[in-house]
């Protein structure tokens, strides 16, 4: 049987079955972290995810080894393995920062990005929006994310880009486990909407605004998320 003609979960399945997969196994619940399946603080059903994947407990033991050298897990004799739990206070400070880089990369961008560019970024907006139609809420993100570095990218700035990218890594999972809010989905992407429109007209000091904006409501979600999953 062709592998392509079966569902996704099937083939997903069938992907992480077997001991010497473990790699994948390991992948597969990383990508479950940090895209706030699995949120912080959860413990990690070991049978479920043996029947979900279709695997012993000998491969998924050995995945779960590596993301606890990771950081992404935690293992306590008698408790087993819990979803690492998330430094508020850490998480906080670096959205500080990144509100300052998005409102410097507007201001950049808007003089800088020609017009290849900007239909690049528009072409990412669009798929980005066909995701949001869909439902897809991963694939969103994922796109979400792509546009915004690539805002940044145009601004033409090396040492911007790779600090930006550097702490947008360190704050993905916090933001995977606060994209379930459906009201600030849609508010989102009405917000990238304007962004765009900002760009397209190069009017930075309107772009630097809306992004920095933007920066500070989707801290403000995270950061809600955080303190009710905290007992904050």
């Amino acid at each position: 049987m062709d592998m392509k003609s079966l569902p996704a979960e099937t083939r997903k399945r069938i992907s992480l079955r077997g001991t010497g997969m473990y790699a994948a196994i390991a992948e597969r619940l990383r990508e479950m972290i940090l895209e706030g399946e699995l949120p912080p603080g959860t413990h990690i059903d070991e049978k479920a995810l043996c029947e979900q994947f279709d695997i012993s407990r000998t491969p998924l033991r050995e995945a779960l080894k590596t993301l606890v050298t990771e950081g992404h897990v935690t293992h306590r004799q008698h408790m087993g393995f819990q979803v690492a739990p998330i430094n508020r206070d850490e998480i906080a400070a670096i959205f500080e920062v990144l509100h300052g880089l998005e409102e410097t990369a507007g201001r950049l961008a808007a003089t800088r990005i020609d017009d290849k560019q900007m239909k690049a970024l528009l072409e990412r907006h669009r798929t980005m929006e066909a995701y949001h139609r869909e439902g897809k809420r991963t694939a969103y993100y994922r796109a979400n994310q792509k546009v915004h570095q690539h805002i940044v990218d145009v601004a033409g700035n090396p040492v911007l880009s790779d600090l930006y990218s550097s702490l947008m890594s360190k704050i993905h999972r916090a933001r995977g486990a606060a994209n379930a809010d459906v009201l600030r989905w849609a508010e989102s992407l009405g917000e990238h909407s304007e962004i765009l429109e900002a760009l397209a007209k190069r009017d930075g000091a309107c772009l630097a605004r809306l992004l920095r904006e933007h920066s500070e409501h989707t801290a403000a979600e995270v950061m809600k998320v955080l303190d009710a999953t905290s007992g904050k």
